[in-house]
């Protein structure tokens, strides 16, 4: 007879739980699948060029010697700390010359409008071949795409065409060369069924361009209802992102059609409605650990007219950045060039005036080795250190932290690009 098991033996943790464990615990939403885009900017298809990005950085340049002269100006008008005001300025200056886009999005939906056919088609062609020259320019911006739209019964035939006729022009002209960071966007999902068959639709289109399978990203528009919550009252996201095949990347929340969906009017429209932040606390919790990365929508609120309106409109938007990064949304949408001065300026402000505390947090926790310290008054965890590194991965990536920032909390370069605070420890430890 096998011997009965003692007390230490019954109430000893399997393998099993221990390894699981150790995987949700590297399984978080974080920043570890590289760079992500602090922003889109969504332009009509119409008006896409090869050096787009660039004109749009002239443009944002412009705006802010005119009605920003100096750092003092710029602060005061979206009330940035005075102790950051010439850093920050500096630091988006020189943005808006080395980098002023970091993610396009050729729109063939709402900022397009619907065309005649013979129109749209020529537009696609177009702007496949300005694709192209900027690919072998080198002027297209690290991310990029285009939005189809929708595939609904009246549209979907003419979303597929524009989309064969984008993809295939594309490829045709860039002499088997492809843009990094290509994705395409489905606009005003009501069903997973539209995400499978954009899915079949590239599956068919890779390999009628000899492209390996997977290349063409989705990217989702949650902005309906139906994108949120099912009819069932289930959490509708990952259903779509499962449609996709392993194809979606990236989710980007819709306000104004989603705000408009619930009836709200059209002076309650804004990014920071409560309605807003349930669907897109929602489309996080959802989507956590998944790897697809969010983004949260835009300020329509333009910074167009004389000095006093174009702060405002300033001012809005930072206020907007400001909100998302608090709810951990570290990108968003652009619509206007003079968006961009203020974009790069709420960022930068967020993690620079973080910069102090997080470093001696981190750094006090990394000399303890893992266990848990007290830094002032904030108790720190191994969670805590996860999200502490994720602020400088991101901050780093963003253009608002230095490398060498970065470095002054003790971590070495390999251990910040590991991305994983369990595999530092682990390292530390000698594990």
């Amino acid at each position: 007879m096998k011997p009965s098991a003692t007390s230490d033996e019954r109430l000893a943790p399997s393998q099993r739980l221990a390894d699981a464990h150790r995987a949700a615990a590297e399984r978080f939403p974080g920043d570890r699948g590289g760079r992500q885009a602090v922003h889109t900017v969504y332009g009509g298809a119409h008006l896409f060029r090869a050096d787009s990005a660039r004109r749009l950085g002239t443009l944002a340049l412009k705006a802010i010697d005119e009605y920003a002269p100096t750092a003092e100006e710029f602060a005061h008008a979206i009330e940035l700390p005075s102790a950051l005001a010439e850093t920050i300025y500096e630091r988006v200056q020189d943005k808006l010359r080395r980098e002023p886009v970091e993610d396009f999005r050729i729109d063939f939906e709402d900022g397009y409008g619907h065309r005649s056919d013979a129109e749209e088609d020529g537009h696609a062609v177009a702007a496949a071949t300005e694709m192209a020259r900027g690919l072998d320019a080198g002027t297209l911006p690290a991310f990029s795409g285009i939005r189809i739209k929708p595939l609904s019964a009246e549209l979907a035939a003419r979303s597929l065409r524009t989309l064969d006729l984008f993809l295939t022009t594309l490829r045709d002209s860039a002499s088997g060369a492809w843009p990094a960071g290509f994705v395409v966007t489905l606009p005003k999902i009501l069903v997973p069924e539209a995400v499978g068959e954009l899915a079949d639709a590239l599956d068919a289109l890779e390999k009628k361009l000899r492209l390996d399978s997977g290349t063409v990203p989705i990217e989702l528009m949650i902005e309906t209802p139906q994108s949120v919550f099912t009819a069932a009252g289930v959490a509708a996201p990952p259903a779509l992102v499962a449609a996709g095949r392993g194809r979606v990347r990236s989710a980007h929340f819709g306000t104004y059609d989603y705000t408009a969906s619930l009836d709200i009017t059209a002076a309650h429209q804004h990014m920071a409605h409560p309605s807003c932040d349930f669907a897109k606390h929602v489309l996080q919790v959802s989507l956590a650990g998944t790897g697809v990365r969010l983004s949260d929508g835009a300020t329509n609120v333009l910074p167009i007219g004389d000095r006093d309106t174009i702060h405002r409109a300033w001012k809005l938007h930072v206020d907007h950045i400001r909100h998302s990064l608090v709810h951990a949304y570290y990108q968003g949408w652009d619509l206007h060039p003079a968006q961009l001065p203020t974009r790069y300026a709420a960022v930068y402000d967020f993690f620079l005036s973080g910069l102090k505390p997080a470093t001696e947090r981190l750094r006090n926790f990394m000399e303890k080795a893992g266990q848990a310290t007290l830094v002032g008054d904030v108790f720190d965890d191994a969670a805590t250190g996860q999200g502490l590194l994720n602020y400088f991965i991101r901050g780093i990536n963003s253009g608002a932290l230095t490398e060498e920032e970065a470095l002054a909390t003790g971590l070495t370069l390999d251990e910040l690009r590991s991305r994983s605070f369990v595999k530092i420890l682990a390292g530390r430890r000698g594990k």
